[in-house]
Formats: structure tokens, sequence, C-alpha cells
């Protein structure tokens, strides 16, 4: 035998076998390990529950009858084979719960050595990182630890009772109502804030107040007019609403007449502004949304990336603690690239205050500080570019000092009326200078005691009072982090899932509706299912995972509480709630066979299908009626005028209301296809909008 062969089966004995989930972390991980290590890529799952039946034997402690899908088979079978060469085995998926179980079912498929599972024929290691860097992984490689099995239970938990729920209450929904309903335990609940708020929207009534600005100038030539808006009467503070009409406005402007407007009072101050925690999953992707237009999916998986590439940490996460490398790091940077003024003596923490957060965990934040956003343009996209530069942003900002403010506010007095003005100006912008935030700085000249100022108008103003908004992306992660409703992994994949669904849709501004559908299948379970869509018991259950992830109790009890009064309940509903007629006649006949023609309800809303299903298949869209905004087309009045014979009104359509296929509306002309104006702005709202 050659050297050459000795060195190569010597290499083949000794090799030791890394596993992880994605075939880039595995790539990054190869530039920091040594020959005798060889990284290889589960590609996700191993193991799931089938797709074709429930899976789980709910008469034996909720036992699930895991496979290997199709798609899987053929990496499993790989790694089978290089498992048998390998004299170490090391399971590296990610340290969350979804990471722990995916490791856990490697290490049953490949039949490996487990704690008190003497069976088992191959001893593994388990390593956890939360940064995809040289010094991480070497670390955790010194640091192996056992699978923990309180957190495999959890995700299995969470796994199984999802389970349950869609495929026992879904079966439900298609034989009382119509087939492609669906429920989830989760998404369910995040229906039903978006229905509610609906509601809320369609049952507000504007309610009418007032407002009065006097503007004003000093006697000084040089001094600017400024604004004081009214603030007292008889030593009462106004509420928001007391000037109810333009009656009592009108009132209030006549005992105003002939006033004269001193100064009552100045006071001046130093505001101290402090820059926000770095980024958890839950506010990295609202503020993706508020900034960049991101949606919690898309963001997701251009996190994934960053940290896969080992440039941001793992991006899954609840905590806004900061390790002591990664601060010290921060402030090394800020001192040479901002000078000492801008950097803190000791660091600053935050305090986490979302439900069940591991604070253990550690906030998402780039792995090196001084690798700026400018220096790597040209190893990422334009899109991965914009998240890196938001998460390094937010991170060396939070280690900034703060942003001063001179403030001051004079209250002047009229009568028996206090108006009062504030200002603002920027003393030292601290934080600001890396993470820009909205602020408007506002002037008062200055300002004495008892000083008589001139009135140059008194201006009311009427106003309404506004219905909350509808939840857009940001906002409805931000109330399902609040309620403690799913975790930091599920918020991406619970707002795609319910929109994938059509249970919900975006508007023209991005918010969120409930479709038709959404609305009946809301209708449905908080009715006959009120659990399932219940916030504070869905919160509960979260916190019951967190406790099993926690090892303060066993999953199946706490499957088991679920269970069995949802199974009970479910059996009763099944003979209670009679099967409902979702169809609706129609004067039309089938083309094909000259049957009547019916409006059936579909998962994706109505249309319209031959009553002789299923002999004769028919079926078509309904087409509803374009809703008109009272406003000619601007595109056919232009052509018309430029036009050297220009046409009659017939020639110049009208603005009308349409939707797309996935029902997000637009605006177009009444005469298409002769003509293709579309915009997504309304143009009665807007005159600047976006053509399409």
């Amino acid at each position: 035998m050659t050297t050459a062969s000795k060195t190569k089966n010597k290499k083949l004995i000794e090799m030791k076998l890394v596993i992880v989930e994605s075939p880039t972390k595995a790539r990054t991980i190869s530039g920091f390990l040594g020959d005798e290590y060889q990284i290889e890529s589960s590609y996700g799952h191993v193991r799931d529950l089938p797709k074709s039946k429930l899976g789980i034997d709910t008469a034996n402690n909720f036992e699930p009858s895991y496979i290997i899908p199709v798609k899987a088979r053929k990496r499993v079978s790989e790694l089978k084979k290089l498992a048998a060469k390998a004299t170490e085995i090391i399971l590296a998926s990610d340290e969350d719960r979804e990471g722990e179980a995916i490791a856990w079912h490697i290490n049953q498929v490949l039949n490996l050595e487990i704690k008190n599972q003497k069976s088992k024929i191959k001893n593994f290691k388990r390593i956890v990182f939360h940064e995809i860097t040289k010094s991480a992984i070497e670390e955790a490689i010194k640091n192996p630890r056992d699978l923990d099995m309180n957190m495999v239970d959890a995700q299995q938990a969470r796994r199984i009772l999802d389970r349950l729920v869609g495929y026992e209450l879904s079966p439900f929904l298609w034989r009382k109502f119509f087939r492609g309903l669906s429920a989830g335990r989760v998404q369910s609940v995040a229906v039903r804030l978006i229905a509610d708020r609906e509601k809320e929207i369609q049952a507000f009534q504007p309610q009418e107040y007032w407002g009065i600005s006097a503007f004003l100038k000093a006697k000084k030539e040089q001094d600017k007019i400024f604004e004081a808006r009214l603030y007292k009467k008889d030593g009462k503070v106004l509420d928001k609403l007391e000037i109810k009409n333009k009656e009592e406005s009108d009132r209030i402007l006549k005992d105003l007449g002939g006033a004269e407007y001193k100064v009552a009072g100045v006071e001046s101050k130093e505001a101290r502004r402090i820059p926000g925690a770095p980024f958890t999953t839950s506010s990295l992707q609202q503020e993706s949304s508020n900034k960049l237009g991101y949606s919690a999916k898309q963001t997701m998986m251009l996190a994934q990336q960053l940290y896969e590439a080992g440039y941001i940490s793992y991006m899954r996460t609840d905590s806004v603690n900061l390790s002591q490398d990664s601060l010290s790091a921060a402030k090394t940077f800020i001192d040479s690239s901002f000078g000492k003024n801008y950097s803190l003596d000791e660091p600053r923490r935050f305090k986490n205050k979302a439900k069940g957060a591991q604070e253990a965990h550690e906030a998402i934040r780039p792995t090196t500080p001084s690798r700026t956003p400018d220096s790597m343009k040209d190893n990422l996209d334009a899109k991965q570019y914009k998240i890196y530069d938001l998460i390094w942003r937010r991170f060396i900002a939070c280690q900034m000092q703060p942003a001063v403010f001179d403030s001051a506010t004079a209250d002047i007095s009229a009568n028996n009326f206090i108006f009062r003005a504030n200002g603002s100006t920027l003393k030292f912008d601290g934080w600001l200078k890396i993470y820009p935030s909205k602020f408007t700085e506002n002037i008062l000249p200055p300002l004495a005691e008892n000083e008589i100022l001139n009135l140059k108008e008194l201006k009311p103003e009427q106003h309404f009072t506004e219905p909350p908004p509808r939840y857009n992306e940001a906002s409805l992660i931000k109330a399902m982090e609040e309620h403690g409703i799913g975790r930091p992994s599920t918020y991406a994949p619970t707002i795609a899932t319910i929109q994938a669904r059509n249970y919900v849709a975006k508007n023209e501004q991005r918010r969120f509706v409930p479709t038709e559908t959404g609305n009946m299948v809301n209708d449905i379970l908080v009715a006959h299912f009120p659990q399932i869509v219940d916030i504070n018991f869905t919160a509960k259950m979260e916190e019951d995972l967190d406790r099993i992830a926690e090892g303060q109790a066993k999953w199946v009890p706490v499957i088991k509480e679920f269970y069995e009064p949802f199974h009970e309940n479910l059996l009763k509903k099944e003979t209670e709630v009679e099967k409902k007629n979702m169809e609706e006649k129609t004067d039309e006949v089938c083309p094909n066979c000259g049957k009547p023609m019916v409006i059936k309800q579909g998962r994706f809303g109505k249309f319209m299908a031959c009553s002789g299903f299923p002999e004769c298949k028919t079926a078509k869209p309904i087409k509803n009626p374009a809703k008109e905004i009272g406003m000619k087309c601007p595109k056919c009045a232009e052509f018309s005028l430029a036009s050297p014979n220009p046409g009659g009104p017939e020639d110049i359509g009208d603005v009308v209301m349409k939707k797309t296929r996935k029902g997000r509306v637009f605006y177009g002309c009444s005469r298409y296809p002769k003509c293709d104006y579309a915009s997504w702005k309304n143009p009665m709202e807007n005159n600047s909008e976006k053509e399409i």
C-alpha cells in the first residue's frame, strides 16, 4: 500500500462528521474547521408526520408516527453511509427548539447513541452557537452537550397540537360548510385579531372636535411667527374633545376678542433621547416592514442568509441581551470612528419586555462591528445589504450616547385662556448620527415672562376622531408579541399562511383586511370553538410550551388537557351543527349541459358552477362590477385634448376601482383595453399616484 493510500485511509478512519441544516451554513463552517472535519447538510428536517393521515395515536399518549419524507430519503441514505465511516458525529443545528428537534430526528434516523438508551450504536456530540464565526465554532466544539430533550419535547408538543387542531377541525369545516376551509391553532387567532379590528372600524362613529391655534410674534422685528395651541380655560386643562363643534369654537373666539397675549411663563430644560434596544426577531420584522416595506417572510429569509454566511448572529430570538465581547467590540469601533464623546463609559443593557423571552439567548447583531455596511456592498445583494445595514446601525446606535435636545415650553395668557407653545432644538446628535430617526426641530424665539406679544392670526380647525388603524405586518407582529401569541419562529409563517389561505388580504395601503372566507371561518370558530380563537387561551398554551422547554412540565399532560375537551366539543358539534347550503341560485344556465348555474363558495371566494356537478364540471369566475370613484380617466382626457380630432364624452373613460387576481385593489380606466391607464393609488386622494 502506498503512502498516499495510507494517508487517505487514515483520513477516512479519523473523519469527524458535522451535520447542519443548510448547505450555506455547511460551507461557512467548513472555512473554520480543519481537514479532519467533514461538514454536511441535512437540508432541513429529515423526519415529519405523514401528510395522508393524522399520524398521532390519541389513545396511546399521543404517540407520533414519524416518517422520512420522500424528498429527504436520498439525503438520509447518504448521511447514514457517512456516519458509518465517521469516528465522531457532531450535530450542529440551530440553537432554538426547532433546531434541537432537527438534531434529535437526525439522531434517530442515524441510530446514534443517546443518554440512557444503550441500544444505539454510535456516539455523538451536540454543539450550539449563536453566531457562525471561527471563534464561536471552535468554542462550541470544545464544549459539546447532550441533546436537550425538554426543548425537543416542547417542539414536538407544538407540532402535535397544531396537527390535532388542523387535521380534526378542518374536515369538520368541510363537512358543514365547504371544502378547502382550514383552521390553525395560532393562525386562527391572528385572523381573529384582523377580523375584530375590521368590525371595530365598521362600527366606528367619528366624533367632531375643534382646536384653536394662535399665531404670535414677539415685538422684535427679527423674530419669526410661532404657533401656540389653546391649552387651558379658567385654569383647567382642556381635553382633546372638549370643544365639540363650531358653535363652541366660535364662542371661544368671541371671548378672545381684543385679548392681550402675554407670556405667563417660560420653562427651558435639556431632554435626552435614548436609542432603541438591539433587534429581536419581532422588532427586526417590524422595522423592516416600516422602513423597507419588506414582509416578515422576506425579512427572515434575508436574515437567515446573512446568518448562514457568518455576518450576523442568530436571527430567531426574543432576547435583547448582548455578549460582553460584542459590547467591547462596539465601544472600540465607536471610539475609533466617531470619537470618545460618542461612546459610553459603561455598556448600555436593555431589559426584555416580551412574554416568555429566553434571556440566555442574544439579540440580533453583526458578528463583527467593524464590518460596516459600506465595506459589505460587494458581498451582498441589494436586499441583503439593506437588512444588514439596518441590523448593523441599530446595534452600533444602542451603544452610543443619548441624543440631547434643548426643550422650551412657553405659556401665553389671553383673558381667561392659556395657550402653550413648544420648541425643541438638537444640541448633540449622539446615536442619531448613525441611526436617523424622525424628529422636527421647532425653534421658539427668546421670550421673557410678562412680555406682550402681537397676535397675527387666531385659527380654529375642525377635526374628527379616527377609527383604529387596520393592522399592517409590523403592527400585527407587535400585537401578537404583546398578547403572547406565537414565538419568534412563528410570526412570519403565521402571516404567510393566513394570506395563502385567502383569509386576509392587503388593501391598497398594504394593510390587512379579512376576506369573506376569513370572516366566515372566524365567525364559525368564535361561535362553536371559542377556545381555538381565544387570545388568552392561546397565550397560556404558549406559556405551557415554554414550561415544557424549561423542564417544568411534561408534554403529554399538556396536550391531554387541551385535546380531551376539544375533541369532546368537536363530537358534540358534529350533531349540533347542520350542514349549511352555501349555494346561491342564478338565472344563468350552463352552456355545456343546460342545467342551472349556481354560485358556490370556495376558499378563494365565490365562483359560478354548474348545478350538475360532478357530472358536469363547468365553472367560471364571477365578474364583479367595477366601482366608479367619480373621476374621469386622466389618460383618456389628455389623449383627447392632444388629438387633432378630439372625440366626444364617450371617448373619455371613468376611473374605476378594480382588483387583481390576488385581491389587491388598483384603479384603472373603464375603457380598458382601449385605454391602459392604471394606478395603485386612488387618484382622487393623491395626484402624484404611481402608475402601473
